[in-house]
């Protein structure tokens, strides 16, 4: 099992606090640093603002050095495709080959209204999102040097299909509830299917959907990473677990139910369930950044059990 670290800037935090968090998580040897693609706060004021995404995983692109880096997700509302292409493989490039891409159909309205991004309905959402992934892809591994994609969307003519990733292959990371097109994108696409904050039960039906849906796309199962995302509060006590859940305004039996929460054991024991429902990696949800020690107990008592 594979821990990776997510935070959710929008709800507030400036880069250094991301930089700090990240090198952490690269300190400590956690898998990934991941964060949200989202212009505006989920409740509270969400001060400083918010930053950019691969403006940020650009900096931390040159500030760390082994940690994979990339984002749960990218919304196709927000960039176009080409464009979209060149920003993400000049940060692959520039972190020598430590991204991973999700890219989502986008779902926060007010944030597109709040800075003037169009929001189209859902059917239109998700056409952009299948045409972006074909040519975001596309510009990735032409070797012909014209690149075209005649799209209802987008058009592409004759792109020199430049800057090429580091890597050979960006892992390309598709999630969500989605009963048909999700599963149906994930299997034409994605490197990795993630799932947002569900139960173990749930987990399995989604993937389920996604295995069907590779089945009928002719495509093996096992040629895809399974991950969910989960909001982690760990404690060493009741005490410290109560004080964890009430930084992030959340009730611990709550948490206990739809998250990661409780002591080191207990956690484990959890990780250890979706484990068996196929998971392999899990994107922990930190929402307080500043509480560093809480990165060190994972890293330190939950970490090496899974």
């Amino acid at each position: 099992m594979r821990l990776r670290i997510f935070t959710e800037p929008q709800q507030g935090a400036s880069y250094d606090d991301l930089l700090a968090v990240a090198q952490e998580a690269e300190r400590l040897g956690f898998d990934a640093f991941f964060r949200s693609d989202h212009y505006l706060a989920m409740g509270g004021d969400g001060l400083p603002g918010p930053t950019d995404a691969w403006t940020t995983l650009a900096g931390l692109a040159r500030e760390t050095s082994t940690i994979r880096l990339g984002t749960l997700v990218t919304s196709a509302t927000f960039r176009l495709p080409g464009p979209l292409a060149v920003t993400v493989a000049g940060v692959d490039q520039m972190s020598r080959g430590r991204v991973e891409f999700g890219l989502g159909a986008g779902w926060f309205d007010a944030e597109h209204r709040a800075y003037g991004i169009g929001f189209p309905d859902t059917p239109e959402r998700f056409d952009r999102l299948e045409e972006q992934l074909e040519v975001i892809t596309g510009l990735w591994a032409d070797t012909t040097g014209s690149y075209s994609f005649d799209g209802e969307h987008y058009t592409i003519s004759d792109s020199p299909a430049l800057p090429k990733p580091a890597q050979e292959r960006i892992p390309v990371i598709v999630g969500g509830k989605g009963k048909r097109r999700t599963p149906a994108l994930a299997a034409r696409f994605a490197d990795e299917f993630n799932v947002p904050f569900v139960s173990v039960e749930e987990t399995r039906t989604l993937f389920s959907r996604v295995r069907e849906a590779c089945e009928k796309a002719e495509r093996d199962p096992s040629t895809l990473a399974w991950s969910n995302a989960l909001v982690v509060r760990a404690g060493a006590d009741e005490a410290e677990i109560a004080r964890r859940a009430a930084a992030i305004g959340r009730e611990v039996d709550e948490l206990r139910e739809n998250g990661l929460a409780g002591t080191p054991a207990e956690i484990v024991d959890r990780i250890g369930a979706f484990a068996e429902a196929g998971t392999e990696r899990i994107y922990l949800q930190v929402l307080d950044l500043s509480d560093l020690d809480h990165l060190a107990l994972v890293a330190e008592e939950i970490m090496p059990h899974v």
